[in-house]
C-alpha cells in the first residue's frame, strides 16, 4: 500500500520479495494544485513554483504484484496526473513497470544520457562483461515502451525542482535526483539494509570501484537531505544524509 514519507512524497510499494521488490516514488510539489509544466531539463538555476509538478520516480517491474496504477490510486492520484517520470537507470526492475501505464502516459521520461544511449542502441555495452551482456539482451526483449518521449539527462541538470547527479558504477548512466525540499532519490546508488545504507552487490553492477567513488562524490556535492529514497530497502524519513556520511566513512 502507498505510504506517505513526507509532505508530497509517497512510497509506491510494488510488492514481491528482495531483490525484486523495487521501490517507486511519487513526488507532488504543486501544493495540491496538480498543475505541472511538463518542462524539459534545464542546466543550473534554482527551483521555482513554476517548476512544480507531479513526478514519478522509477516504475518497478512489469510483474510486480502491485501495479503502479493501484499504488497511485491508493495515494489519491491517477496516471493522467503525472507530469514527468524520472528514471534513475535502465534496469528491468526499475523501468518495465512503465509498460503497465504506457498507453495512458503522456509525460516525458528522463533518463541519464549514457543509459539512454545504451537503450537506443547508440552505445553497445561490453559483451564480455556480465552486466553488459545482460543489457545487450534486455534492451531487445524489454525496451522502453514505444511512443514515450525520452529526454537524456546530464550531471547537474535541473528537472523541475530536482537536481540530477550522475552516479555511474551500478550503470554507466545511473542518476540520482535530489529535490529542493530535502528528499534524495537514490535508485541503486545505495540500498538499505538493517537501517543502514550499503552499496549494491557486485553481480548487479558494472564497476564497484566507480560505484564507491560515485557515492563519495554524491556525498560531497549533493545538497543536504533528510529523506533517503532508495530503490531497494526501507526508505529513511529522516537522517538520510547522516546515514550516507556513515557509509562513506566505511568505504
Amino acid at each position: 500500500m502507498a505510504q506517505q514519507l513526507a509532505d508530497g512524497v509517497w512510497l509506491l510499494d510494488l510488492g514481491l520479495v528482495p531483490p525484486l521488490a523495487t521501490n517507486a516514488y511519487l513526488v507532488d510539489d504543486t501544493g495540491g494544485s496538480r498543475s505541472g509544466t511538463r518542462g524539459t531539463a534545464v542546466d543550473g538555476g534554482t527551483g521555482t513554483e513554476s517548476d512544480a509538478g507531479v513526478t514519478l520516480v522509477d516504475a518497478g517491474l512489469f510483474w510486480n504484484l502491485q501495479s503502479i496504477r493501484d499504488e497511485l490510486a491508493a495515494a489519491g492520484y491517477a496516471i493522467g496526473d503525472i507530469d514527468r517520470v524520472l528514471l534513475t537507470h535502465y534496469d528491468l526492475d526499475h523501468t518495465t513497470g512503465l509498460n503497465r501505464i504506457a498507453d495512458e502516459l503522456t509525460a516525458p521520461v528522463y533518463l541519464g544520457s549514457d543509459d539512454a544511449r545504451m537503450v537506443d542502441g547508440d552505445h553497445d555495452p561490453d559483451a564480455f562483461h556480465h552486466k553488459g551482456l545482460f543489457h545487450r539482451i534486455a534492451r531487445k526483449v524489454a525496451p522502453l515502451p514505444d511512443g514515450l518521449t525520452v529526454e537524456p539527462v546530464e550531471d547537474g541538470d535541473r528537472v523541475g525542482r530536482f537536481t540530477a547527479h550522475h552516479t555511474p558504477g551500478h550503470n554507466p548512466g545511473h542518476t540520482a535526483y535530489v529535490h529542493d525540499d530535502g528528499a534524495a532519490f537514490l535508485g541503486d546508488l545505495v540500498w538499505e539494509e538493517d537501517g543502514e545504507l550499503t552499496p549494491p552487490f557486485w553481480l548487479d553492477s558494472y564497476d564497484m570501484r566507480e560505484l564507491r567513488e560515485s557515492i563519495r562524490r554524491f556525498g560531497d556535492r549533493a545538497d543536504d537531505f533528510e529523506v533517503a529514497c532508495m530503490g531497494h530497502g526501507t526508505p529513511m524519513t529522516s537522517g538520510g544524509g547522516v546515514a550516507m556520511e556513515r557509509l562513506i566513512e566505511q568505504l
